[in-house]
């Protein structure tokens, strides 16, 4: 009987399995933010946009997914002394660095082919956030600072490849939204590091020795307030009048919960999990969204 459970727990996943895992599908949902241009734009009763803003989507998750797996090869050292990480294919051995470089090579290629296909800018677009995240890895991510703003500025670059696949332009406060928010989360996450790697942070992950709690709170209360008010004042020029200040209440829960998660449940970590798992938090942004659609439609006449 021993025997038998040796076997079963001894057992690796399967090849596509491992793929899968390599890939990091749970953080694809940080590229729905492509999906931006095409909602606020009104143009998602638009086949052809909703087609090429599919394809920018696709694009941009296999692109990231190179750069996990770029990621995970320079850091196996680290992430092997990570409690989560450690489970990684490339950390826990499933598969060598060599064979995830030649599937990386592969997935960029098709990534890259996609972001062609769709337009020359968003082409530029992809190159330049695969070689922000590229660069995140193999250098900004040890500079105290700089760190956090990598992060935000792919998630910036997420929003305005979105426009640019379907050639709609997008509102200059809704990309300064979009930066304060991404700082918010990024540095939420260092903070969660911080907590959850207390005694072997600094050789998990170096820029730590550098955010101690007091100064990380502190970033987070200046951005959260800066969030807040900078979506307060891009509901001024959302749309065509003041509806869409309804939409302030929702935001305003929404990063309160996530603050209420951080500190009291001492998650962040992972923003990707939080946005897949707490009930509160997905009906809050759902409701976002499907106001956020009605009050546009209204303007757009659609609902006249």
């Amino acid at each position: 009987m021993k025997d038998l459970v040796n076997v079963k727990t001894t057992l690796k996943p399967s090849k596509p399995i491992i793929f899968l895992l390599l890939l990091r599908p749970k953080q694809w949902s940080k590229n729905l933010l492509l999906f931006a241009g095409l909602i606020f734009s009104y143009s998602f009763t638009n086949p052809v946009l909703i087609l090429y803003s599919l394809l920018g989507f696709i694009s941009f998750c296999l692109l990231s997914s190179a750069t996990y797996i770029i990621n995970d090869i320079l850091d196996i050292a680290e992430d092997r002394m990570h409690p989560l990480k450690k489970d990684r294919p490339i950390a826990a051995g499933l598969i060598t660095p060599g064979q995830a470089v030649m599937k990386m090579i592969t997935i960029l290629l098709v990534a890259l082919a996609l972001a062609w296909y769709i337009n020359l800018h968003f082409f530029l677009s992809g190159l330049i956030y695969f070689l922000l995240t590229l660069s995140y890895s193999l250098w900004l991510k040890h500079i105290v600072i700089m760190d956090v703003f990598a992060i935000a500025f792919g998630f910036l670059i997420r929003a305005m490849a979105g426009a640019i696949a379907i050639g709609v332009s997008i509102s200059s406060w809704f990309l300064i939204c979009t930066l304060l928010l991404s700082l918010f989360l990024a540095l939420t996450k260092r903070r969660q590091e911080s907590i959850n790697l207390v005694g072997n942070g600094i050789n998990h992950r170096r820029v730590l020795e550098h955010y101690p709690l007091p100064f990380l709170d502190q970033l987070i209360s200046i951005v959260t307030a800066s969030t807040i008010m900078g979506y307060s004042l891009y509901t001024f020029t959302a749309s065509k009048s003041d509806l869409f200040m309804i939409t302030i209440p929702f935001v305003v829960y929404g990063i309160f919960r996530y603050l209420y998660l951080v500190y009291k449940q001492d998650l962040g970590e992972s923003p990707e999990e939080i946005l897949l798992k707490d009930k509160p938090l997905i009906i809050n942004i759902f409701l976002w969204v499907i106001i956020s659609a009605l009050i546009l439609a209204f303007e757009q006449g659609a609902l006249l």
